[in-house]
């Protein structure tokens, strides 16, 4: 009769104590605000991460591929009043595409408040098709395809200057390449060259930052400035000689509380005799990666989004850039547009991280794409 009791106790408190980890594992995914699906309390008590498996939709790698990349993402220890101090970010990735290309890799985003300090360090391997196009004297582009088995690492490690929200400090990128053309040809383009196929390039960099957004996720409002000036000679390990500067401007505005309008404005220069593969290119929305490249890019872009609820938003975007060749003129080069509209649903609201899908039309080419936080992050 004991045992009996006993037994009846023990499977009671194994059916609540399964009952309350349900509950709990509930409650991790789901927002107390609303009740939505919400991931915040997941990252924050739990260590967790999100598994964002997602598709490839870049022109340029075929056009549809997977991606997985787990993304740890945790609150900074270090929080200051009245100032925002963005979380930790820890990622890998490894993805697969139509035109057989493939990669891995992992980065680290973090910042050390009390020290003033940010950095970021990043690593990667990869095998790469791409198509580069030129107008060899044909009044028209010619397609010509590459494979580029490269291994590459970058790391920055900027300081505060006062209490001012600049940062100053160095970066470095270095780039193993090994480049296959899959062309016949009996003589090599005249944009190519043999050095180009098999180099090193280590380039290390001088950064200024100026960031008072109000999240780096999916920004409401707040302004972010970027320049820097990197460089690849003889003295820096590099097969090439030859600099890059770039700036860009990021600023958002909250127009209304529903409305929040984002304005990008960027430039790229580059000087000296640099591999083909590195030219500046044109970054938007709907148009293929390398698709315009030049020894100097301009670019504007605006994108609005419109809060239906708390969860759900709509946006829409409208750019325009320019790709010029070395000794064109800015007025004869071609002029790239895009425009294009989607989604995003709060996805962590503790973070503001929110998360959608995004179609882009330009002059000659379509794309969708998986938006993770926002379509500018890859520059900022």
């Amino acid at each position: 009769m004991i045992f009996k009791r006993g037994a009846i106790l023990f499977f009671f408190l194994v059916s609540t104590v399964g009952l309350a980890q349900q509950e709990k594992t509930k409650s991790l995914f789901r927002d107390s605000i609303d009740g939505k699906l919400d991931v915040s309390n997941f990252l924050i008590e739990a260590n967790g991460f999100i598994p964002v498996v997602q598709l490839i939709t870049e022109p340029a790698l075929g056009g549809i591929g997977g991606l997985l990349t787990p993304i740890f993402i945790h609150p900074n220890k270090y929080q200051e009043e009245g100032k925002y101090v963005a979380p930790n970010i820890t990622a890998g990735f490894a993805g697969y595409t139509a035109n057989d290309s493939w990669f891995f890799g992992g980065m680290r985003i973090a910042s050390l408040p009390k020290y003033g300090l940010k950095y970021r360090i990043g690593g990667a391997y990869a095998s790469v098709n791409l198509d580069f196009y030129r107008d060899i004297g044909s009044n028209k582009d010619v397609e010509f395809p590459f494979n580029f088995e490269t291994f590459g690492f970058f790391g920055s490690l900027t300081k505060e200057i006062g209490n001012t929200n600049i940062y100053a400090g160095l970066e470095y990128l270095f780039l193993k390449n090994n480049i296959s053309p899959e062309f016949a040809f009996t003589a090599l383009p005249d944009f190519v060259t043999e050095k180009e196929f098999k180099n090193v390039q280590s380039s290390p960099g001088f950064i200024i930052e100026y960031d008072v957004r109000d999240n780096i996720f999916t920004p409401n409002k707040g302004t972010l400035i970027t320049t820097n000036f990197r460089v690849n000679a003889d003295w820096t390990g590099s097969d090439f000689e030859y600099q890059n500067f770039s700036a860009w401007i990021l600023q958002y505005f909250q127009t209304t509380a529903k409305l929040v309008s984002g304005f990008r404005l960027e430039t790229q220069q580059q000087f000296g005799e640099a591999p083909f593969y590195v030219e500046p290119g044109i970054s938007l929305r709907g148009v293929p990666a390398v698709r315009y490249q030049g020894t100097s890019t301009y670019l504007a872009e605006t994108e609005q989004r419109y809060d239906f609820t708390m969860r759900w938003s709509g946006v829409a975007f409208t750019g325009m850039a320019k790709a010029i060749a070395d000794k064109e003129s800015f007025k004869s080069a071609k002029l790239i547009y895009n425009y294009g509209v989607g989604f995003r649903y709060l996805l962590a609201r503790k973070f503001n991280l929110r998360m959608g899908i995004d179609v882009g039309w330009s002059n000659n080419d379509f794309g969708y794409y998986i938006v993770f936080g926002s379509a500018w992050n890859n520059r900022s």
